[in-house]
């Protein structure tokens, strides 16, 4: 409400796990704008989405005089004709549809919100499209899983960002098993829920063999009653079967994504997804979420081939782990994560972070976004801006020691984050035990880490190793006591040279070292910067 009465135009995202009442939010932001004089548009990914919408919009705005109309292909050409005419002279004040609502003939006569639902189906192309149409709208995005794009604009401020995380009274979590395809699993978990008089959703997202897999079920369970469904159908008859299946007039709905969204069945309470490792993740948790809306315990079992890719286990992972009611916020995170956050000023929808790890993409965007608010500048960013650390020596996880491209740079983003030494030697111990000795080329990257988290705590501007020397620059603005370069030099002892021709520069003679391991010098750095860092 305070959003949509502010000067600039509302930019929203509503996060909630399915039935835990983002329908009703929308309801009434639409009353809210339809009360002021304005007109609402609400868009969804599918036409059974549309339709369920269209009903409980009408049966909770029935008292009031609010008009609203439906866009999709289960409505006659004429009927809809009638009601593009009352748009756009302003007879009708909610529009609910699907890519139709995008299309050119679309007129409104006063558009004061855009409610997106199901956000995570649509492409930035279609979302841009139809605020291109009104731009100084109030725009409401919902959604159990953003994509990472829309999650990261919220994490990031470009969007505000709500949770809903009370789930409603007596929901149970659903039961979540990852199973191979096997006959004796699917006959089992299907007649368990027949016989406590539920219905099973099976998930097949390929038309090409859908009918090849539902005569395999029926010969498998002659006596349960099963039925078709996907996008190829004539629409008619896709109604037809959405509504029997709603009204228990069979026992299991074989169908392919479409029942992702906009299916409400509270009497359905088995999912079995075959071929799991062919879907996103939050494809996965919101096709897990079409079960478990009532206060039955509910079980999805997810079928996975003989042979899983690492990306696909994740997945899975990730959905055992998150099991719990009011997870859609994890998973997106998570999501965003694996996928990373695509373009927030172009329209990929999935990125690279990755590539330099989560949390420090994260950073660097948070300080865009300051220097752009013209917002000081943390200590912290400002002194990695200026830190140079320079190492003559190689540095690195080989494959031959971490094979999983995703595995290692899971450790390049911790060790970019460790604050405390103690951390690394936590992580050494892990790596031990995961993957056995540390090479010295990984042992060398840890000591990098360390060298660059203690560099940072002393304030230095650069730090330059070689084999015999180890040099050290402070900032002249930020220059150390001079009782404390007389204790360093004191503990270790070492030829010192100084160079303040610009900033101070203490150089270390090291070149009688002990080399009995190459990266001897870099240990000798650390216990060096160690020191400082404890009398500092």
């Amino acid at each position: 409400k305070a959003d949509m009465e502010e000067n600039t135009p509302m930019e929203r995202l509503l996060c909630g796990d399915v039935g835990f009442g983002k329908t009703e939010v929308a309801i009434r932001a639409a009353f809210k704008a339809v009360n002021s004089g304005y007109q609402v548009a609400i868009l969804v990914p599918t036409t059974l989405l549309a339709e369920q919408h269209f009903l409980v919009f009408r049966e909770r705005l029935a008292q009031y005089p609010v008009r609203i109309a439906m866009f999709s292909r289960f409505r006659s050409k004429a009927n809809i004709n009638k009601d593009l005419a009352k748009l756009a002279t302003g007879e009708v004040d909610i529009a609910i549809g699907t890519h139709r609502l995008l299309s050119k003939d679309i007129k409104y006569k006063k558009l004061g919100l855009l409610i997106i639902d199901e956000e995570h189906r649509f492409g930035v192309r279609h979302k841009d499209k139809l605020r291109q149409i009104k731009t100084n709208v109030d725009t409401l995005y919902m959604s159990a899983t953003p994509i990472p794009r829309t999650m990261y604009m919220a994490l990031s401020k470009l969007k505000e960002l709500s949770l809903i995380r009370t789930s409603p009274k007596a929901r149970l979590p659903i039961r979540t098993v990852v199973v191979p395809y096997d006959e004796s699993i699917i006959k089992d978990a299907i007649n368990r829920e027949v016989d406590r008089g539920g219905q099973v959703f099976f998930v097949h997202n390929r038309v090409q063999t859908i009918e090849s897999i539902a005569a395999e079920l029926q010969e498998l369970l002659p006596h349960v009653s099963f039925e078709i469904g996907h996008g190829q159908l004539p629409e008619k008859q896709l109604e037809k079967i959405t509504l029997d299946f709603a009204h228990h007039k069979f026992d299991v709905l074989i169908a392919t994504t479409i029942i992702e969204s906009g299916i409400d069945i509270p009497n359905a309470n088995t999912m079995i997804i075959n071929r799991t490792d062919m879907f996103g993740l939050a494809q996965l948790y919101q096709m897990r979420g079409r079960v478990g809306r009532s206060n039955r315990r509910a079980y999805a079992y997810l079928i996975i081939p003989p042979k899983l890719n690492d990306v696909a286990r994740k997945r899975l992972e990730s959905l055992i782990e998150y099991e719990s009611l009011g997870s859609g916020y994890q998973i997106a995170m998570r999501d965003m994560e694996l996928r990373g956050a695509g373009s927030l000023l172009g329209t990929k929808q999935s990125g690279i972070i990755n590539s330099i790890g989560f949390n420090y993409y994260n950073r660097l965007l948070e300080s865009a976004i300051k220097e752009l608010q013209d917002e000081e500048f943390t200590e912290e960013l400002e002194k990695e801006k200026t830190l140079h650390l320079k190492l003559d020596i190689n540095h690195y996880f080989p494959e031959t020691y971490i094979s999983n491209e995703k595995e290692r740079l899971e450790i390049y983003r911790k060790l970019l984050h460790f604050n405390l030494l103690s951390e690394f030697d936590d992580l050494e111990k892990e790596l031990v035990d995961r993957f056995g000795e540390i090479p010295i080329e990984s042992e060398n990257t840890i000591l990098y880490y360390k060298l660059r988290m203690l560099a940072l705590q002393v304030h230095l501007r650069s730090l330059d190793i070689k084999k015999n020397q180890f040099i050290i620059e402070f900032d002249s603005k930020r220059l150390p006591p001079r009782t404390l370069i007389t204790e360093v030099i004191g503990k270790f002892d070492y030829p010192v040279n100084f160079d303040t021709t610009k900033n101070l520069r203490i150089i270390f003679d090291i070149s009688k070292v002990s080399k009995t391991k190459e990266n001897s010098h870099l240990k000798l750095a650390r216990k060096i910067l160690q020191f400082i860092a404890e009398i500092s």
